[in-house]
């Protein structure tokens, strides 16, 4: 059920279910009625992806592996997973899905953490794990770990589970592929990306007082520079993304992802893209797994979570920085969004209550 509004001016919430009334306008518009997402529309999306991901933790590990040889990779949890070919190659399979061939200098991004497994040989099962869990970073540092094998063909990989901040994953951030893969040639022509890579997979990466941290924030750096170089690729290939496989759906995201603060209802956001209320709402729902009203409250919640607890900001002038109108309405609204007040959620401490 989406969040509760106390006045129509607040957000579209207040008129997102009133589908009944609207069948008049229920044929679908159609690719040529839509607006297309625009280069800077992409930008804008690529922005409310990756601008809120500061990771938490991560556990990276160098493989040595000699075939026959299968790492089982664990489901995630607010977790992002690189895996980055240094030599060799291997094949990286997920649950229901086509195996994916990748060679040396390839580089394949799991948003989402799905429960894999790379090898040697797509039917290849079983084999060593890697562990994503959270609770093994307090636990575990970087390290190699060897698989000899029958002394088969060897492959190198880096491997590294990436954890964030649970409010930072949006609905279209949640709706991106299981995985996604850069080859060799598109890493090579991110001179940043490749360059951190390597110095990230190197044997003899320099250790000292901050490493973890150092770490850490080339990890960051890697997966915001894999998912740009992605998503703008999409653009022009907008049937490999879902999100912008239809230009209206994907223009309102990238709308509501830039202008959150302004006063949208599920109507204005389909007038803004071409498309009758019904058809917007319908697509919108199917390509993101959330009405447009849940999905822009979750954008304006994101940045009220970031405005209490990244800036000095008065609360009392959160509400009309992310779009409400309504004191009251804004405190509903997050409570029922985060289980505390914004008050609470700021010095981190909910009430027994």
């Amino acid at each position: 059920m989406d969040p509760v509004e106390t006045t129509p001016a607040d957000t579209a919430e207040t008129c997102v279910n009133t589908d009944a009334t609207a069948t008049a306008d229920a044929a679908v518009s159609t690719a040529a009625d839509v607006a297309v997402p625009t280069a800077a529309d992409v930008d804008d999306l690529v922005s409310e992806l990756l601008k809120p991901l500061r990771l938490t933790g991560v556990f990276d590990s160098r493989w040595h592996v000699r075939a026959p040889w299968a790492i089982e990779g664990d489901a995630g949890v607010r977790c992002a997973v690189l895996h980055y070919v240094t030599g060799g190659g291997c094949w990286l399979t997920g649950e229901g899905r086509t195996p994916i061939r990748l060679r040396g200098g390839d580089l394949a991004v799991l948003p989402t953490g799905a429960r894999h497994r790379l090898s040697d040989h797509p039917e290849r099962r079983g084999g060593a794990s890697l562990c994503t869990a959270p609770g093994t970073f307090g636990r575990l540092t970087s390290g190699e770990i060897r698989i000899e094998g029958n002394g088969g063909p060897e492959s190198r990989l880096l491997c590294a589970g990436l954890h964030y901040d649970e409010s930072a994953a949006t609905g279209v951030y949640q709706a991106l592929p299981w995985a996604l893969v850069l080859d060799r040639a598109q890493v090579d022509n991110e001179p940043l990306l490749r360059d951190t890579l390597r110095l990230l997979a190197a044997t003899d990466r320099p250790v000292g007082p901050g490493d973890r941290l150092v770490t850490l924030r080339a990890f960051e750096m890697a997966l915001v520079l894999a998912m740009r170089h992605l998503l703008r690729e999409a653009a022009d290939n907008p049937a490999s993304l879902p999100v912008l496989r239809h230009p209206g759906v994907g223009r309102a995201m990238t709308l509501i992802a830039a202008r959150f603060a302004e006063p949208w209802t599920v109507e204005s956001l389909a007038r803004e893209v071409g498309m009758s209320r019904s058809a917007f709402t319908a697509a919108f729902r199917e390509l993101v797994g959330a009405s447009p009203a849940r999905h822009l409250t979750g954008r304006r919640m994101q940045e009220a979570a970031r405005l209490l607890t990244e800036t000095s900001l008065p609360q009392s002038a959160v509400p009309q920085r992310v779009g409400y109108q309504s004191a009251v309405g804004f405190h509903l609204a997050f409570r029922k969004w985060y289980g505390m007040t914004p008050g609470e959620y700021r010095t981190g401490s909910p009430s027994a209550a």
